[in-house]
């Protein structure tokens, strides 16, 4: 029997997953929450897989000890860049900093993610889950678009969820004022938001060499929700952890979406882990008109409006 559409998730999640061993030998990546579980799993298979890095990290004393363990054991190169995605200045100075000191990108995968079970506000006034997993990664990578196309051919990873199916997106309340905030669906109406994103920069890529897709990497063990209350942490490692596959999975699958042959000119798509799916209707995430509002309100929220005017 064929599942509904909006269930098919499920069946996809246990078909056979797709690998390569396409090498990225010269390759620059730029990966951002690389310091633990996916990102961590992810940058450990760029570097054995010959890439250089750019690692954009929150906790700057934890990713000095994944810098030196990434040099020791491949020999590879690891930059390190500091940015905490809950606030958007470090997000553009971050850019800032990888565009002087790097000529080119090849991949940039954004992966930093938050959950939380409580509404919490940025000190810009952003609720904080969709600051973090959609306006940073959002303005980070059109800071550096600019550079990803002069180095074409090039690639996008969005890090994003089947936590989308929960919904949540409300572009009348994106700061949650006027509902009582659910945790499941503030993360969801940020991914949401993401993907909507991705088909409008998908359009905007074509021709240029530039590909951008969007990946839920696989239900594993991964820090994403800890900074919670000490019941989600109990429920995650005693009751979610035993069930679940480490990380080193998606840690395959996000150097899959990197190194793979086949996937040159595959663009705008979403996959469940590495097979092609279609995100939730039921939440708006194939909307184009929402997705155009999206873009404009996110342009307007990262203040990347007023730098294209001044650009005319």
């Amino acid at each position: 029997m064929k599942l509904h559409p909006e269930l098919q998730f499920i069946e996809n999640a246990w078909k056979p997953q797709k690998t390569t061993t396409a090498r990225m030998d010269g390759k620059v990546c730029v990966i951002t929450g690389a310091t633990s579980g996916v990102g961590l799993a992810a940058a450990h298979r760029l570097a054995q897989g010959g890439a250089d890095l750019i690692l954009v990290c929150r906790n700057v004393e934890k990713a000095r000890s994944v810098q030196a363990d990434i040099q020791q054991n491949y020999r590879v190169k690891a930059d390190l860049v500091s940015a905490d995605f809950t606030d958007l200045d470090q997000v553009r100075a971050a850019a800032a900093v990888i565009l002087k000191h790097n000529p080119r990108i090849d991949v940039l995968i954004n992966n930093a993610g938050l959950h939380n079970t409580h509404r919490a506000l940025t000190p810009a006034g952003h609720e904080m889950v969709f600051c973090v997993n959609h306006l940073a990664p959002f303005l980070f990578t059109r800071l550096l678009l600019d550079r990803l196309i002069a180095c074409a051919p090039a690639r996008i990873i969005q890090v994003n969820s089947q936590g989308h199916r929960f919904g949540g997106l409300d572009l009348d309340d994106l700061n949650w004022e006027k509902r009582r905030y659910n945790g499941y669906q503030g993360y969801g109406a940020s991914k949401v938001a993401q993907l909507l994103t991705i088909w409008e920069l998908s359009d905007m890529l074509e021709g240029t060499g530039v590909t951008i897709n969007a990946v839920h990497p696989g239900a594993v063990t991964t820090n994403i929700g800890m900074n919670n209350g000490w019941l989600f942490r109990w429920y995650q490692r005693l009751i979610i952890f035993p069930l679940l596959p480490g990380p080193e999975k998606s840690g395959e699958v996000l150097y899959y979406f990197a190194a793979a042959p086949e996937l040159d000119h595959v663009c705008g798509q979403f996959f469940n882990q590495t097979n092609q799916e279609i995100p939730s209707a039921r939440v708006g995430a194939l909307d184009r008109q929402l997705g155009s509002r999206v873009w404009q309100i996110s342009e307007k929220l990262t203040g990347l409006g007023s730098i294209e005017k001044d650009k005319r």
